[in-house]
């Protein structure tokens, strides 16, 4: 039986993630190895997503070998991300660059490598810089326990420019080698299984979700199951968005027409037939766990919705609709804003979501509520925007997270309850009350603290009770007019106020702020 099962398994490319703190190069890299410039097409130059690629390496007199790329975001926001990506490799490739050294998500994504436990090669980026500093590098690499080949560990290293490609063959060969090693295998015949590495919903073509095969073969015509969700294969597309009739171990592939939205992370499996696809998923609860263990991935699902309700500590609720692309991304925006802090003031997320801003979504809000809508790299429907205007409801559209994340805070700024602060500037006793109108009178006193100013406003003090507020409307000091009265002196004063002043009255100067 052995000897059978062992007939059956075959070489199978490795799949590599790419990660590194954000800008250290990764996928220029990627940009380098596959002659393209994805880079320049990201908003704002940074990853926001997981991304798929098949490559091919020439080998002298031998044929090509294949690798498929992962390349996951370097913001810190996305950390599921680089989780879902570390768990469906085979191999990681950590990218530091030169010039800045190691950052703090240079060590969370080497965290997130041993945990998955999965071999690693760092590849030291931009060595051609001119503040680039290669030695410092690897010692504070090695100061984090990240020890490479001679420097007292056994982590390869490959020292490259992503950008002129110096040193990049030979951090592929690296690869090979360390596959090789590895010994990377699969069973054709057996039915396709891997991973979710990311979903999404498509105006035009239903819910979608983008596989890497792990294991075995997905044909067409077969049912793929994550957990309680199904998909036929009718249409299977591989990275380059081309259709193909069956994928291969190893392989990025993109599904459409899943039943509801596949969980992130999840490991899939894949039947001959739709009835055991479908038992399989209603009863997934109870089955024997999956081959591969599940990333921790956070379920992105369809829109759900939950009332804003008050807080402890009586704080403002500013309520908040997110569509966005992918699962991904939403779950990526959902913690950024859970990360915006306020004593008085705090957001409540009443939907969320992946597609389009509907005009469901917008005819949910309830009126008063005074919601924010946020689209994350996607748009909204035309009827949607129409019933938005005219429930003078405000859509804003963003792209990069970090722009996103600094306009919530400053929209929490403008919409927090404000505190007001009341302080007392100046102290005088009234020594003598000289004349009276209904609205004003003259008096005359002696500043005790502080100072007394023109325009004012008072607090009228008898006995230590407020017995009424004025303004001052004139001073004067030794019979000469001025704008202001500081402690010690004696002063005239004009009064606006309804309330009679007496000699022995205090009045207190004070200011209002609010914070």
């Amino acid at each position: 039986m052995e000897k059978k099962l062992e007939k059956k398994l075959i070489p199978r490319p490795p799949v590599v993630v790419i990660m590194g703190h954000i800008d250290h190069g990764k996928s220029t890299l990627l940009d380098y190895i596959r002659k393209t410039n994805v880079v320049e097409s990201e908003a704002g130059g940074i990853t926001q997503c997981i991304s798929a690629y098949e490559v091919e390496i020439p080998q002298d007199d031998l044929p090509n070998r294949k690798i498929t790329f992962l390349d996951t975001p370097g913001h810190e926001a996305f950390s599921k991300m680089r989780e879902r990506g570390a768990t469906a490799a085979d191999i990681a490739i950590l990218v530091v660059s030169a010039e800045d050294g190691v950052k703090p998500q240079t060590i969370e994504a080497w965290k997130t490598i041993t945990e998955a436990k999965i071999p690693a090669i760092v590849a030291i980026n931009k060595i051609d810089k001119p503040s680039a500093n290669i030695e410092k590098t690897k010692q504070e690499l090695a100061e984090r326990e990240i020890y490479l080949e001679n420097y007292g560990g056994k982590v390869p290293c490959a020292e490259i420019s992503a950008k002129s490609g110096v040193g990049v063959d030979e951090l592929l060969s690296l690869i090979l080698i360390l596959a090789e090693m590895e010994n990377f295998t699969t069973d054709s015949e057996e039915n396709g299984s891997g991973f979710v590495i990311e979903a999404n919903l498509d105006p035009k073509r239903g819910i979608q979700a983008a596989l890497i095969i792990k294991n075995g073969t997905l044909q067409k015509g077969m049912c793929v199951v994550v957990e309680d969700a199904v998909c036929s294969t009718r249409m299977i597309q591989n990275f380059k968005g081309e259709l193909i009739e069956n994928a291969e171990a190893s392989s990025p592939i993109r599904l459409s027409g899943f039943d509801k939205m596949p969980k992130i992370g999840a490991a899939f499996r894949s039947f001959k037939n739709k009835k055991e696809a479908e038992e399989y998923a209603e009863n997934f609860v109870n089955s024997p766990l999956e081959e591969y263990p599940l990333g921790g991935g956070g379920n992105a699902s369809t829109p759900s919705r939950v009332r804003a309700t008050p807080q402890e500590g009586n704080k403002k609720i500013i309520p908040i609709l997110l569509k966005a692309d992918v699962s991904g991304s939403l779950e990526a925006v959902l913690k950024e804003i859970g990360k915006i802090k306020n004593e008085t003031a705090e957001f409540k997320i009443i939907s969320s979501g992946v597609g389009p801003i509907s005009e469901s979504d917008v005819k949910n809000i309830v009126s008063g509520e005074n919601a924010i809508i946020i689209g994350f790299k996607i748009k909204a429907y035309k009827n949607a925007v129409e019933i938005a205007e005219k429930r003078s409801i405000v859509i804003s559209f963003f792209d990069i997270i970090y722009k996103m994340t600094e306009w919530l805070a400053e929209e929490m700024e403008k919409r927090r309850p404000r505190i007001e602060i009341t302080e007392t500037t100046g102290r005088a006793k009234i020594i003598r009350a000289f004349s009276r109108t209904k609205e004003r009178q003259i008096v005359g006193g002696k500043v005790t603290e502080g100072r007394m100013l023109v325009n004012g406003t008072i607090k009228i003090i008898r006995r230590e009770f407020e017995i009424g507020r004025g303004k001052i409307v004139n001073l004067e000091k030794g019979k000469v007019k001025t704008d202001e009265v500081a402690e010690g002196s004696e002063f005239g004063m004009m009064v606006e106020s309804k309330m009679e002043i007496a000699p022995g009255d205090i009045l207190e100067l004070f200011s209002i702020s609010q914070k």
